[in-house]
């Protein structure tokens, strides 16, 4: 083994140096934040210590602490030889911090300890949550307040802030003996930290440029001339320059004419004053209403400059709509967080799949002990969680990102008994969030909207026939206890499972059956007799097979039968590996629920949340007309002429990539070769790719220039998806990052495409510059 290699002890005065430059960083930091004198981040800095639980048994005490940079904390580890990487975590990647019992593990494990004391930090993407106890109340409420100041104020942060804050860290990083000075050596590690390789000459050329005072090292006014340029963008500057005629600044017309001849923006000049007065940074230059390189850039990195259109971040369609003409954001086997066969069960996931927008989530329900019903996928190893858990979590965070309808799509394998106690959870934590009976007490003709049930929770179910609102009326229901329904059994489709019971008939406790309003669970018989005996508010739900059979086959007569009626298609059993279907093709035949693995991160989830990711992250997203007409001619699979048919050529120039993450963050020299593909999705007539050539070497700030067109015949339909590949010769690319949008969410002109990790969580500074315009043909 290498022996580990002391770094040279500091005399006294150099100590008294590195410890000047220390809380130099950390004055700087808490200035860039705004938190100078702020109690709470004070106490992060210092630190304390905190029982982090993992068990009943395993409660250990660890040292925590915010370091100087104000977006790591680093904690203690008792783990021999571990990577200084694994004692530290971002505040980026922070998801939540939740005070009290808020966690699983907490409400498991730590029901001895003060409530008060507890509390957990849960992240992003699959990471385990990390569950603590403080010694005193006031503590755990200095670290929940804290934390959550840090990570607020750091999430405000302009696009120059971050930018530069991500560089200095890396030079932080790179900067091994903590002197605030950079040698050669160091400029080396320094660019592999930020994914860029360069031959030695090239990097020995950049250092005695900046090192101006021939000292062998950058420091001060050194390393921000070396900063400068590293960060010059000459893309940027070009189009800048073509605006920019008075005196080197852009003017209000100067802007002006930038918005409306390459943004195709219909703006005047109020508009172009709004944008100087938002992102100039320079004061004297903001006065003059003139705009400079730096607040120039700053709008092309802002929500205005990026590629999906800021209006479409907010509710925008109307909402007043049938509920069945909207796609719904939808989940399957929601309990989930792994695999279907062994993977466990958490109330988690129910959090994470709604906090991404998902409005249908599904609840497998079971026999439980203590006659308490139980969630998990049937007939497998998956672990258990308690149905009214489940109930008390959707209560909490429900409506807590969207205000439009739940809905929970039961599949009951309960006893009677156990049906009575689900109902009873149901309408006890719910209270008036449950919806129990039609809007104004009676039956309507269609379903209500969206907005007439903003903040109701909706069950998808099984009904007694008896009991349908259409048929009959409460005073007949009298001494009416139980009837005999189908099973609705996902489970059983699994393969890999013995002795699994055929589809049998399930009893129905009529407490249950009476909270089933609008979305009554009923067997698809076929198209026509659906149409002749079938009331709006019955709903099928069709496996993977059957729905891609129909869509191919009968794509019209399912996009009418989608007019009428809800339809739910989820993953077939074989999918064991919790892996998803190309939902595209069911949203083509007009299925508003395709229910999706959201625990799986893929190309099918990245298309969920590029469709959904507008109209305000409501979950619903209204369908095009020629969808919501009952005697539409539109079939997917065979494009005519009709009002669905508005061609457009999309021109698309891959320009630029910015801080592209790297693959391998242990490896300082492992530097992505990057690529960029875009992908079309829609209709198969218009579904298409094309990619540019990769860059050896640089994810830093790799260059294309690249043109692409495409022809999109149905661009209401139609979702566009950007994605950043490492290029292999010798294997499959690796995945960097990618961004999906809708086609008619797209701006014209010069725009940034934020860049999301597999898990679809926002990477800090990471971009790639296009320009975009469409078209009509």
């Amino acid at each position: 083994m290498q022996c580990i290699q002391r770094q040279p002890k500091k005399n006294k005065s150099e100590e008294n140096v590195l410890q000047e430059n220390i809380r130099k960083v950390a004055r700087e930091n808490r200035e860039r934040l705004g938190l100078q004198d702020d109690e709470d981040l004070q106490f992060l800095l210092k630190g304390s210590k905190l029982h982090k639980v993992k068990s009943k048994s395993w409660k250990k005490l660890r040292f925590y602490k915010l370091q100087d940079d104000c977006e790591t904390i680093w904690h203690e580890s008792k783990k021999l030889l571990s990577s200084p990487d694994k004692h530290t975590f971002s505040i980026q990647d922070i998801e939540e911090v939740r005070p009290g019992r808020q966690s699983e593990g907490l409400q498991k494990n730590a029901r001895d300890l003060p409530d008060g004391c507890c509390f957990s930090i849960f992240f992003k993407g699959q990471r385990k949550n990390l569950d603590l106890v403080a010694s005193t109340e006031k503590e755990a409420m200095q670290w929940v307040t804290g934390l959550k100041k840090v990570i607020r104020l750091s999430d405000n942060l302009n696009s120059k802030q971050k930018q530069e804050h991500w560089i200095y860290s890396c030079l932080r990083k790179a900067d091994t003996n903590s002197d605030n000075k950079m040698t050669f050596k160091e400029l080396k590690h320094f660019l592999g930290e930020i994914n860029v390789k360069v031959d030695d000459l090239y990097a020995e050329k950049l250092f005695n440029e900046c090192d101006t005072s021939h000292s062998k090292t950058l420091e001060g006014s050194e390393i921000e001339e070396f900063y400068k340029r590293l960060t010059y963008r000459n893309e940027i500057e070009v189009i800048y320059s073509k605006y920019a005629s008075s005196k080197g600044k852009m003017s209000v017309e100067d802007l002006g004419n930038f918005l409306r001849m390459e943004q195709r923006e219909d703006v005047g000049l109020n508009e172009a004053v709004a944008l100087i007065q938002k992102y100039e940074l320079d004061e004297a230059a903001k006065e003059k209403k003139l705009m400079s390189r730096d607040g120039f850039l700053m709008y092309l990195q802002s929500s205005d400059g990026l590629v999906l259109n800021p209006r479409h971040t907010l509710v925008y369609q109307d909402m007043s709509q049938p509920l069945n003409h909207y796609f719904i954001s939808s989940s399957h086997n929601t309990y989930l967080m792994e695999d279907q066969l062994k993977g466990p069960s958490s109330t988690e996931a129910y959090v994470r799949a709604l906090t991404k927008g998902c409005r249908c989530v599904e609840l497998d329900c079971w026999d439980g002990p203590n006659g308490d019903p139980v969630i998990y996928h049937g007939y497998t190893l998956t672990s258990k969680i308690l149905f009214k858990d489940v109930i008390e979590t959707v209560k909490e965070y429900a409506f807590k990102n969207s205000e439009y309808p739940v809905v929970l799509s039961l599949e009951t394998h309960c006893s009677m008994d156990q049906q009575k106690v689900m109902a009873h959870h149901m309408k006890t934590i719910l209270g008036s969030m449950l919806l129990t009976a039609p809007l104004g007490g009676k039956m309507p003709t269609h379903f209500p909207s969206p907005e007439q049930l903003k903040g109701k929770i909706l069950v998808k179910g099984k009904k007694l026939q008896l009991q349908d609102h259409s048929m009959t009326s409460p005073e007949s229901l009298q001494g009416e206890e139980k009837e005999s329904v189908s099973e609705e059994d996902e489970a059983a489709d699994l393969p890999e499972v013995k002795d699994k019971p055929k589809k049998s008939k399930l009893k129905l406790a009529r407490e249950l059956s009476d909270l089933v309003v609008f979305c009554k669970s009923v067997h698809f018989p076929d198209f026509e007799t659906a149409r002749e005996t079938q009331a709006f508010y019955e709903m099928s739900s069709f496996g993977e097979s059957k729905a891609f059979k129909l869509a191919q086959e009968s794509a019209n007569r399912f996009v009418i039968h989608n007019t009428r009626q809800l339809s739910r298609t989820y993953p077939r059993g074989t999918r064991t590996d919790s892996s998803n279907y190309n939902p595209v093709d069911l949203w083509n035949a007009g299925c508003q629920i395709v229910a999706l693995n959201f625990q799986t991160s893929d190309k099918s989830m990245d298309l969920n949340q590029g469709k959904f990711q507008q109209n305000g992250f409501s979950g619903y997203i209204l369908k095009p007309r020629f969808m919501r007409d009952g005697q539409t001619q539109f079939n997917p699979t065979s494009i005519m002429q009709g009002e669905w048919l508005t061609p457009k050529k999309l021109h698309v120039m891959i320009i630029s990539g910015q801080q592209l993450p790297k693959e391998n963050k242990n490896k300082n020299n492992s530097v992505v070769d990057p690529l960029v593909r875009i992908e079309i999705s829609g209709v198969p007539r218009d579904v298409c790719s094309a990619e540019t050539e990769h860059i050896e070497d640089n994810g830093f700030n790799p260059s294309w220039n690249k043109n692409f067109q495409f022809d999109i015949c149905v661009p209401e339909l139609a979702l566009v998806r950007f994605v950043v590949e490492d290029h292999d010769t010798a294997s499959r690319n690796d995945f960097v990052a990618q961004y999906t949008l809708p086609f008619m969410s797209l701006q014209n002109g010069y725009r940034h495409v934020p860049l999301l990790t597999k898990e679809g969580n926002p990477i800090a500074s990471s971009s790639i510059f296009i320009h975009i315009m469409v078209v009509d043909q």
